[in-house]
């Protein structure tokens, strides 16, 4: 009789828990982590990080998308460098709570370099492969393949930020021509994107100002290449409760779409609008 040989069982994700607690509260985003071996799948609507990094053939019908989107909405056509930065929020929005979700909820930090990330945007999947991520000394993952320890939660906080960075940059390198914006506006968007996700998903989980404490310390307004503080402030509205809000870095520039309808967080919309916004939705 033959016997089989055992085959070691694969070591357990670090970022498992956290990504499967984010499909949670928000089933519209889907993450698929890939064994080291496992290709990126392709076809069906992926398009992989790099290729958009590129900024090539694949980030032409990446935008494509973007633009078919306008023209059926809003029923006229987009100026390019506005379809452009369109096509990096719907981007970057989710690619970074890749990052910062594991953070914030079980402190472990992981690399996703763009080499390891494939997007499928129609039906809001990615697919990650994570190899490498930090944590703290007394974490169970610490002696996981791949653990980096680092001293405190300082020190995690400079790996989020690397991290990011190391995915975003060659991103925008892709993305920046067509958006035509300068490197300080283009970090300035980046820098939304990782506020305004993780704060909408700090409140899903009923954690909104432990979220916001946190990305407040993350983005201190001195750790470059990132533009800015996360700009919270609060809001008083006519019955007296506190509303939070938030000044971007950045503009959409959606304003040029549609005028008279400017995001709830855009530096043109006045906080008498705000108000009466933030109001009527909460």
């Amino acid at each position: 009789m033959t016997v089989s040989a055992l085959l070691p069982s694969p070591a357990p994700s670090p970022v498992g828990d956290s990504y499967a607690r984010l499909a949670e509260v928000f089933p519209g985003l889907g993450i698929r982590e890939l064994t080291a071996a496992e290709p990126a799948p392709e076809g069906a609507g992926w398009v992989g990080a790099a290729e958009l990094a590129a900024g090539g053939s694949a980030l032409d019908a990446f935008l494509a998308w973007d633009n078919a989107q306008v023209v059926r909405d809003y029923g006229h056509q987009a100026r390019p460098d506005v379809i452009a930065s369109f096509g990096f929020h719907r981007y970057a929005w989710p690619v970074c709570l890749l990052v910062t979700v594991p953070w914030f909820l079980h402190r472990r930090v992981p690399r996703v370099p763009v080499a390891d990330v494939a997007f499928q945007r129609t039906h809001g999947q990615i697919a990650v492969r994570v190899t490498e991520f930090a944590c703290l000394p007394d974490d169970p993952a610490a002696g996981l393949p791949g653990a980096c320890v680092v001293a405190d939660e300082e020190a995690l906080r400079a790996e989020v930020r690397a991290s990011l960075a190391e995915h975003l940059g060659p991103v925008l390198d892709g993305f920046g021509p067509r958006m035509r914006r300068g490197r300080r506006a283009l970090w300035g968007m980046a820098t939304d994107e990782i506020v305004e996700g993780l704060w909408y998903i700090g409140s899903l989980l009923g954690e909104e100002p432990r979220a916001m404490a946190e990305l407040d310390a993350l983005l201190p307004g001195t750790a470059k290449p990132y533009v800015g503080t996360p700009g919270f402030r609060e809001l008083t509205a006519p019955d007296g409760r506190r509303l939070p809000t938030r000044d971007r870095a950045s503009c959409c520039f959606f304003y040029t779409v549609r005028p008279q309808d400017t995001c709830v967080t855009c530096p043109r919309t006045c906080d008498a609008d705000r108000v009466r916004r933030l109001s009527a939705a909460s």
